[in-house]
């Protein structure tokens, strides 16, 4: 496309437009600026937010196609468009609302494409917006017309941004046309496309209502009722069970406590054959008393001061598993789980064995 090919008007809005470079840069900038920071500012997870300046010859294309509709540069919504790309598709609504807050919305420009298909049709599913930026949110004394140019932000879904790239790649809007059993292919593919981002939705919503039943659950100690899994495990070490028994622990050297992750030990309760939080919280109470005396008889010698809050549930963990009877094989097992795999986790487990014969823990 050559702006020779244009009408006069035409060609002056395309010299406007070589001469609004450095603004429509600028607002580039300050768009994604905008939007970035806001979407952090409200804990919204996305997969991009991106930002283009239309190039001179897809401007010069969409003068041409148009036929002199445009009297000047700032009758063109699209000069700059930004997108946001969600994972889930009632995402797409909270960064509308997002946007909507934020911009001063056309109204009359923007379309919603969701809403626009027939009830046996697929196809292409976006939140298109024209905005300006108000003078309120943003203003550079460099641009003073910054807030009058408009611009578009799309909002999609990451998979509604698939089906575009691919419909886009497969001929839309490239003027060759698609033989009808291709396009049927299409759009039987839209329909898949659409189908995933509703059934996402709808486990996504399944999964979180399934958490705060299990915070309830917890909350009210009905630990039997709840299977233990990374999820379930986590909502228990939120009620700090091991407190207690770490607090006893220290004041045997009156020791500091640092905090670590309790969470490697999952896979060492799960392979104890533990299968609810309540069989977790039985055996923490079956095996405190002697957790306690083993950590007596492993500190009351030393003169360390700084203990970490693992401690509790380790020494819980090998009296349970001395007590099942695995021996010097079962604290192994629990050692290369916790610290990976080494030699110096038999000899760790050997000792801690000689300290619980001395004891009698067995």
């Amino acid at each position: 496309m050559t702006a020779g090919r244009l009408r006069p008007q035409d060609r002056m809005i395309l010299e406007d437009f070589r001469a609004a470079q450095p603004l429509l840069k600028r607002m580039k900038d300050v768009v994604l600026d905008i939007l970035r920071n806001d979407i952090a500012d409200k804990g919204l997870m996305v997969t991009g937010t991106e930002a283009r300046i239309k190039t001179e010859e897809s401007l010069a294309g969409k003068l041409e196609r148009k036929g002199g509709k445009y009297a000047s540069l700032s009758e063109i919504t699209d000069l700059l468009g930004a997108r946001v790309i969600t994972f889930y598709s009632d995402d797409v609504d909270k960064i509308a609302a997002m946007v909507e807050n934020l911009f001063d919305i056309d109204w009359d420009n923007s379309v919603d494409k969701r809403k626009m298909h027939e009830l046996d049709s697929f196809g292409y599913n976006s939140l298109h917006y024209i905005c300006r930026i108000p003078e309120s949110l943003y203003s550079d004394p460099a641009y003073p017309e910054m807030g009058e140019i408009r611009f578009e932000i799309q909002i999609r879904t990451a998979l509604q941004h698939a089906w575009a790239t691919i419909n886009h790649d497969s001929g839309y809007k490239s003027g060759i046309e698609i033989p009808r059993e291709y396009l049927r292919d299409i759009n039987r593919l839209a329909g898949l496309l659409e189908l995933a981002d509703e059934q996402f939705c709808r486990i996504r919503s399944k999964i979180t209502s399934y958490r705060r039943r299990v915070h309830a659950l917890v909350a009210e100690g009905q630990l039997d009722e709840v299977l233990l899994d990374g999820d379930t495990f986590k909502s228990y070490l939120d009620t700090r069970p091991f407190d207690r028994l770490n607090e006893r622990i220290a004041a045997i050297n009156q020791a500091e406590i640092q905090e670590v992750s309790l969470l490697p030990f999952l896979p060492v309760l799960k392979g104890m054959g533990l299968k609810t939080l309540g069989d977790v919280d039985k055996m923490v109470r079956a095996c405190e008393e002697k957790a306690f005396r083993l950590a007596v008889y492993q500190l009351g010698v030393t003169d360390i001061d700084i203990i970490t809050s693992s401690v509790a549930l380790q020494n819980i963990c090998i009296v349970r598993i001395l007590e099942a009877g695995a021996g010097r094989a079962g604290l192994r097992m629990m050692f290369d789980a916790l610290y990976g795999p080494s030699q110096g986790n038999d000899a760790m487990a050997g000792l801690v064995l000689d300290q619980a014969k001395e004891l009698k823990i067995n």
